[in-house]
């Protein structure tokens, strides 16, 4: 098993392939391996001619899970993704990121420009541009991934934040961490200053976030695109992968790609 520390925390990735290097982070209660591996993202773009660089964020899949809000502050989530790539000697990546992975993406797209290529965004709608989650939604998640049982939460959406991070085996007390953690919030200016290829990609029945158009245009030149299924089907959706292939081929193509059906 592949892993780094950083400080007190060990974070577990996987690389497979050869070829331009895309990075890959997850959503909030998930892994790499169920954003990734399971809709088989990781699969197509390895077989496609490029190596791919997932991780395990901290709190998720086979990484330390800390209980201390600390442990998540700040930009350390996004920094734990900028060790991985001097760790592994990568100057230079693509980078997609999913939900929370997504926010992860645009703040590494804003603090540390120089490290991607191109970015996608999935997953991710216009709160970006107003900050983030209220501390009072995160605070009800974090109630809920307390609680007793799932039917103890308050709230419909935080009862099916625990009852998803329940299904996907999580260590419920590390997940209320980082929901209670003054984690940084992305800047839209500078968002607005933004150089390199962006792809915003949602799903169209993505009823959490309701829509990306305000974030897409606030973004020069960024593409919105929208794939069938909701804020937790989407990335299984064939167009899904479609998408970010055709995306990559544009803004960082691969000599002698191999085509997906």
């Amino acid at each position: 098993m592949a892993t780094f520390e950083r400080g007190a925390i060990t974070i577990h990735y996987v690389v497979e392939g050869s070829g331009p290097a895309i990075t890959l982070i997850h959503g909030f209660a998930s892994s790499l391996r169920g954003n990734w591996r399971v809709p088989g993202i990781i699969d197509a773009l390895s077989s496609g001619g490029r190596q791919v660089v997932a991780l395990d964020c901290r709190g998720h899949g086979k990484s330390s899970k800390p209980h201390d809000p600390l442990s998540y502050a700040g930009t350390a989530m996004a920094e734990d993704v900028i060790s991985l790539l001097d760790h592994l000697a990568l100057a230079e990546v693509d980078l997609m990121g999913y939900s929370m992975g997504g926010w992860i993406a645009a703040s590494l797209l804003t603090n540390h420009p120089e490290r991607f290529r191109s970015v996608i965004l999935a997953g991710v709608g216009d709160g970006i541009l107003a900050g983030g989650p209220s501390r009072a939604r995160s605070e009800a998640i974090a109630s809920a991934l307390d609680a007793k049982d799932a039917s103890a939460a308050s709230g419909a959406t935080a009862r099916a934040f625990r009852a998803f991070a329940e299904q996907q085996k999580n260590d419920l007390a590390a997940l209320a961490a980082l929901q209670r953690a003054a984690r940084a919030r992305v800047d839209p200016g500078k968002l607005g200053r933004v150089e390199k290829p962006v792809m915003i990609l949602l799903g169209e029945g993505d009823t959490l976030l309701g829509g990306a158009d305000k974030l897409a245009a606030a973004i020069p030149g960024a593409r919105y695109v929208k794939v069938p299924g909701d804020h937790l089907s989407a990335v299984m959706a064939p167009e899904f992968r479609r998408a970010v292939e055709a995306f990559l081929a544009e803004h960082s193509p691969v000599s002698g790609a191999r085509e997906h059906p």
